[in-house]
């Protein structure tokens, strides 16, 4: 798309030419929205939004998604977990147990037939309030189904629970882990929450397997490098091995990308070697968010999004503090640049 090569050039001019230019339906979206407004800054210098810019921004601040956060961050304000509601009581939740629509859910999703489980799940919360969708949610977790969790908890909008939409199982395993490897928490549960959406048994249409899908001649190499010797591919079906298999191939990614979650969360999608392509195109540092937007793949673009997303907002729960995507996001640039180039590079830009 020519805003996108315009974007990746830091043609200005053209990237708010063309989305002025776009159907109202498609402008209209957070992304066009936030990069308009990018667009009119970078027009008239300013270093902080104002007038129609700032409008722009303020509208789409309500979206909880990556371009809701970016947008926020113009206004001035970090991203923040909002304050949750009265808990959900015991007598909430006990509805559920006896509900026809949940009660097959559950006997489907125990007998590994996902697809009719969710289909009878998802038929018994029409009509719900937000508060009856949070009890659902809570039912849920109480049953160890937390894709089901996330995604009816994700449905409401002004009742929120971030415990819920996102959770942060098998500590037990992944703390020690993350810690030994020097590996940020946060970013390991982000992107689980978006490979796998918590289901152990999650099998991809290409043989990833597990809460990270593990591809099976990954999980083999990364046993190999760490001195797992006795690994066989039935093990990445074990939430031990899974996360210690996930989380180096994490890590090791992430060295090869210069310690880029950027670049890494997009290699551990589409591979490294497209990932060492497109890095391979760029002749000087360039702002994260503008990486992220002129990746060529669709959903490796969409997945970036959504786990840098993912990973502010665990930062901000394990944290108990305010967090920055933009800075989380950083600057990409060619291998070799150093660090303190891509500061001064993205700093000239802005």
């Amino acid at each position: 798309m020519k805003t996108r090569i315009a974007l990746r050039n830091g043609d200005w001019k053209t990237v708010k030419a063309t989305i002025r230019a776009m159907p109202a339906s498609l402008r209209g979206e957070s992304v066009w929205v936030y990069w308009l407004g990018r667009a009119l800054m970078a027009e008239s210098g300013a270093t902080q939004a104002s007038g129609e810019s700032a409008a722009l921004f303020r509208s789409i601040t309500d979206q909880s998604n990556f371009y809701g956060q970016l947008a926020l961050e113009e206004t001035g304000k970090l991203v923040s977990i909002p304050t949750p509601g009265l808990p959900i009581s015991a007598a909430e939740v006990a509805p559920f147990a006896s509900n026809p629509n949940f009660q097959r859910a559950l006997k489907f999703f125990s007998m590994r037939l996902r697809f009719e489980g969710t289909r009878e799940w998802n038929w018994g919360l029409r009509s719900l309030s937000e508060r009856e969708h949070l009890a659902a949610a809570e039912f849920a977790r109480q049953n160890n189904i937390l894709d089901r969790m996330v995604n009816t908890s994700d449905r409401t909008r002004i009742q929120v629970d971030y415990t819920q939409r996102f959770p942060s199982p098998h500590h037990d395993i992944m703390h020690p882990t993350t810690q030994t490897l020097g590996l940020d928490k946060a970013w390991v549960y982000g992107l689980i929450r978006q490979e796998s959406r918590f289901i152990m048994d999650a099998q991809s249409s290409v043989g990833a397997s597990g809460l990270m899908q593990v591809m099976p001649s990954t999980g083999r190499w990364v046993a190999k490098k760490i001195g797992l010797t006795d690994f066989a591919q039935d093990m990445l079906s074990d939430v031990r091995t899974n996360i210690l298999l996930g989380a180096n191939y994490m890590n090791m990614v992430l060295g090869n990308m210069d310690g880029s979650q950027v670049l890494a969360t997009a290699a551990y999608n589409a591979g490294p070697g497209r990932l060492r392509s497109w890095r391979g195109t760029l002749s000087k540092p360039m702002e994260g968010a503008v990486f992220i937007e002129s990746i060529p793949f669709f959903e490796t673009r969409v997945y970036v999004k959504n786990v840098m997303s993912n990973t502010t907002n665990y930062a901000a729960l394990f944290e108990g503090r305010p967090q920055s995507l933009k800075l989380r996001l950083g600057n990409v640039g060619p291998k070799g640049y150093s660090e303190q180039e891509q500061q001064e590079a993205s700093f000239g830009a802005r």
